[in-house]
């Protein structure tokens, strides 16, 4: 290579520079651009096929479907009988699919069809609210829960992919018609207590009874233990008799003051002469 007379480059020689230097960028260009294409080839192919792409740093598969759970973000409101006042229905729908799937497409799905399930949803717990007064909201609970165990699995397509959903809901009651109940609730809660209390003295006094049952049978040839339940069963036959004569002119006369037969006495046991 010679140089002009001046000593600059002959223009054919800066032509020939800079052609090998354009290729050159052109070269290392179309390298990094294939490299990038690559990568991004791989990423699309494994995205279609629903597989996570394969690498040192990519997680390991879980095992088993996909399920994912989604809360409905709002109470779903139906009314009670006679459209004043509301039942609140807390949703849960638990999303899957029998397919491979990645999270990111079921979570695609699951936003599409949601809407669709919340509907259905909707419709069940109104036809069953419909008759039901606005304090029963256990009973629509109930009813909820068996028109669900007769489904308990929704199906959504959407061309070749099918959703599956399991739904699951608790009602709430009216916020409005609570101080109405409160005082009815309370009554109910003191009702059963001493509903408890009572069973329990019933259990201790059949326990004892069965006691004495047991002693009596084990003694029945000692006169003084029959003496003992000779006494104590002519006292029940009195007081059963009491009981009894005292209900009977209670319901001849229920408005009347009817005084009481005279209580029987205590009997005393027998002596010895």
């Amino acid at each position: 290579m010679t140089d002009a007379p001046d000593g600059r480059p002959r223009p054919a020689d800066q032509w020939r520079h800079r052609g090998v230097r354009g290729l050159t960028i052109a070269r290392d260009a179309s390298v990094r651009g294939w490299r990038w294409w690559a990568r991004s080839w791989d990423r699309l192919v494994a995205a279609l096929q629903d597989e996570a792409p394969v690498g040192s740093g990519a997680a390991p598969a879980p095992s088993g479907p996909l399920v994912e759970q989604r809360d409905v973000p709002r109470l779903i409101a139906v009314p009670a009988r006679g459209y004043v006042y509301s039942f609140y229905i807390r949703a849960t729908f638990a999303w899957s699919s029998p397919a491979s799937m990645r999270a990111e497409v079921l979570s695609w799905y699951v936003q599409y069809f949601q809407p669709n399930a919340i509907q259905r949803l909707t419709r069940l717990a109104s036809d069953a609210a419909r008759d039901l007064p606005p304090h029963r909201a256990g009973d629509l609970e109930l009813a909820l829960q068996e028109a669900l165990a007769e489904d308990p699995q929704w199906h959504y397509q959407r061309g070749d992919i099918v959703i599956t959903c399991r739904p699951d809901a608790a009602v709430r009651l009216d916020e409005r018609i609570m101080p109405a109940l409160q005082p009815h609730v309370d009554r109910l809660v003191e009702l059963e207590y001493q509903f408890d209390e009572q069973l329990r003295k019933a259990r201790y006094a059949e326990e004892v009874s069965r006691q004495w049952a047991t002693l009596l049978s084990d003694h029945a040839e000692d006169q003084d233990i029959a003496d003992a339940r000779d006494h104590m069963l002519t006292a029940q036959r009195d007081a059963a008799r009491w009981i009894t004569e005292l209900l009977r002119r209670h319901s001849e006369h229920p408005t009347d003051s009817v005084s009481a037969p005279p209580i029987p006495p205590q009997q005393s046991r027998p002596t010895e002469p």
